[in-house]
């Protein structure tokens, strides 16, 4: 029996549930559930208007055309390899809740990705960025330590900026962080760091909060926290006046805390643990990145490079 038979949800609810069941068996983070429900929300889009039908109703085929209409628009393998991820997980819901009898998603191979090595920065262009902000204003020293800790610990930027003072161990020199799937890891911080902290925690944190409180470590003058945007704004500001003209991403950091460990010869797994990633496999582009710097290194140094 074709899908298109038993259409009888709208395709916001369908979406809605489909998040709902993300957010209890998995405990995926807000941002990872909007994303899956802007995956969809678009395919759902795309089939009322040139379909004429919604989300239940999509077969094979058009799924295939509306992957096809990604790669037209100019998105790249990686990004429809992942707008798929989401199909996939969504349409394998609704089959086993028993709303379609048939898998759309099931017999379409992902697009081959080559391997994507991750943006980094040298050691010198980190000195450079953490140097930055001005620390003679609360909020420049505020903006100073959040730098010095995301580069001191690799925490995904989501991870920094919602840090609670509770999470700290200064006795210890640990953060404790709640990771992607609830994984709990302690990163240490190391001595800059937390030299950076102490010294916020003693005045600038009270004076951008103006003797109100806050839970949060690094709060905005309106006691909130930082948003992911307004952190990564502040990052793009403090590279362009660092002199720093390649391209970077919100994970700049976190890239250069993990290339720069494997540079001095961490162990990848000791890496694997401080990153929070749940399979090796994921940390081991890192090393890539490491072979990549060694080479060049070697042809700038080597009188035969």
């Amino acid at each position: 029996m074709s899908p298109r038979l038993i259409e009888h949800m709208d395709d916001q609810s369908l979406i809605e549930g489909f998040a709902d069941m993300l957010w209890m068996e998995r405990g995926l983070s807000q941002n990872t559930l909007a994303a899956y429900q802007a995956d969809l929300r678009d395919l759902a889009q795309w089939l009322r208007t040139t379909r004429g039908y919604g989300l239940l109703a999509a077969e094979r085929a058009d799924l295939l055309a509306y992957l096809a209409s990604l790669s037209v628009q100019g998105y790249r393998a990686r990004s429809s390899a992942r707008r798929l991820s989401s199909l996939r997980q969504f349409y394998r819901h609704l089959h086993r809740r028993g709303l379609i009898t048939l898998d759309p998603s099931a017999r379409i191979d992902s697009p081959k990705l080559g391997r994507q090595l991750p943006d980094t920065l040298t050691e010198a262009e980190v000195e450079a960025l953490l140097q930055a902000p001005d620390v003679a204003d609360a909020e420049g020293q505020r903006d100073r330590t959040m730098l010095e800790v995301l580069y001191a610990t690799g925490l995904r930027v989501s991870e920094l900026v919602n840090l609670r003072a509770g999470q700290l161990s200064l006795n210890q020199g640990v953060v404790r962080i709640i990771g992607k799937g609830g994984r709990e890891r302690l990163v240490p911080l190391g001595e800059e760091a937390l030299a950076w902290l102490l010294a916020y925690l003693r005045s600038p944190r009270q004076e951008i909060l103006s003797g109100r409180t806050s839970e949060f470590l690094f709060p905005t003058r309106r006691r909130d926290r930082m948003t992911r945007q307004g952190f990564w704004l502040l990052i793009k500001r403090y590279a362009l006046q660092a002199g720093i003209g390649k391209p970077l991403s919100p994970h700049t950091l976190r890239h250069a805390f993990a290339t720069h460990l494997l540079n001095h010869g961490a162990d990848l797994r000791v890496v694997q643990l401080l990153l929070g990633h749940s399979d090796l496999s994921t940390t081991q582009i890192y090393t890539h990145v490491a072979r990549e710097r060694l080479k060049t290194l070697h042809a700038q140094h080597h009188p035969r490079g």
